[in-house]
């Protein structure tokens, strides 16, 4: 598969989790120990850096259809985001990205299935992200106050945040994946490596992401 005058396109990652499943942790796992130029395009990225403020968490918004006044602008937020990891897998550069997808909005947006059209042609491995909603909260636990604040606050003892619960119900729907991990038990490294080896594999056919587009 070649673009831009002969420059093979450069491989696409996309791993889909809730907030401190590890995602980010793999991301770096990814650019620290993998072959090439691994160009980072996710969600952390994209709401902390170059979203404006006032729009935030844009594509970072929580199940719940918590803010519909900014919705309108989260597809194309998307669009945007995926059209930039398109364009750098054509110019040969490999991407990672970390992102959140779920549909339970005020009203379903069908995000997914549009990102997953808009990298039609294009070597993606999509990669859902598991944690046990236990492990999930000893990490929001270690964070302290002032890095919960920007989310939501979790105390010992406490019922568990109904956000974070919601997480977890729906980022995995519709559940179609090319390969799972899991950080309930395993290192970033080593979900890193079960990923190597899915890659060095070749996505199967159709691919997650193939599947997805065609989904109704």
């Amino acid at each position: 598969m070649e673009h831009n005058n002969g420059i093979p396109a450069g491989r696409i990652i996309i791993l889909n989790g809730a907030p401190r499943s590890g995602k980010s942790s793999i991301v770096e796992a990814i650019q620290a120990g993998f072959d090439g130029v691994w160009v980072n395009l996710g969600v952390d990225v994209y709401v902390r850096h170059v979203t404006p403020e006032r729009y935030r968490p844009g594509i970072g918004l929580r199940p719940g259809g918590e803010r519909p006044d900014l919705e309108p602008l989260v597809p194309r937020f998307y669009a945007a985001l995926y059209e930039s990891i398109a364009v750098h897998s054509r110019a040969g550069f490999d991407v990672v990205a970390e992102f959140g997808h779920h549909d339970a909005h005020s009203r379903q947006l069908g995000i997914l299935g549009d990102c997953a059209r808009q990298l039609a042609g294009l070597p993606v491995l999509f990669v859902g992200v598991r944690c046990s909603l236990d492990v999930v909260m000893q990490r929001r636990m270690a964070e302290g106050s002032e890095r919960q604040g920007t989310y939501v606050a979790v105390q010992a003892g406490a019922p568990i945040p109904a956000p974070v619960i919601a997480w977890q119900k729906h980022v995995h729907k519709p559940g179609i994946y090319d390969l799972e991990v899991d950080t309930t038990a395993r290192s970033p490294q080593e979900c890193a490596k079960q990923i190597q080896q899915m890659l060095a594999l070749g996505a199967p056919h159709p691919s997650a992401f193939e599947r997805l587009a065609t989904a109704g």
